[in-house]
């Protein structure tokens, strides 16, 4: 049983992290004009499209073992930006705003530090 969840688990995790990057960045595709009102910096819709290669390029390659590495670590700083610098400044907020920011900062906390864990996953099956 425990055999059966050390090699399970690890690769289901970073399979979950992948379809989450995936996805995101698809939306990213999808609805562009809506996320790029989001963007704190010039070249809104430009960032989001940015951003979403990155999220696919991300997930897909947690499972690539050459650069699992560091497509889980740079996954990770990539949604840590999203939480800090997106959702972090809405945290004051009155309301139903507030409470989305910060289940969207909380959201994104969690998925940087499994995007790590799926890269220190990688790395010790080399």
């Amino acid at each position: 049983m425990n055999n059966v969840v050390n090699k399970l688990l690890p690769t289901a995790g970073k399979a979950l992290v992948t379809v989450m990057a995936v996805m995101f960045g698809l939306a990213h595709f999808m609805n562009a004009e809506g996320l790029a009102s989001m963007v704190p910096v010039p070249g809104g819709v430009l960032w989001v499209y940015f951003t979403g290669v990155c999220l696919i390029a991300g997930g897909v390659g947690i499972f690539i073992p050459k650069v699992a590495r560091l497509a889980g670590l740079l996954l990770g700083v990539l949604i840590l930006i999203f939480a800090f610098g997106i959702h972090a400044p809405k945290l004051g907020a009155e309301g139903q705003a507030g409470q989305v920011a910060m289940i969207s900062f909380l959201k994104d906390l969690g998925l940087a530090g499994a995007a790590w864990l799926a890269a220190v996953v990688s790395d010790l099956k080399r």
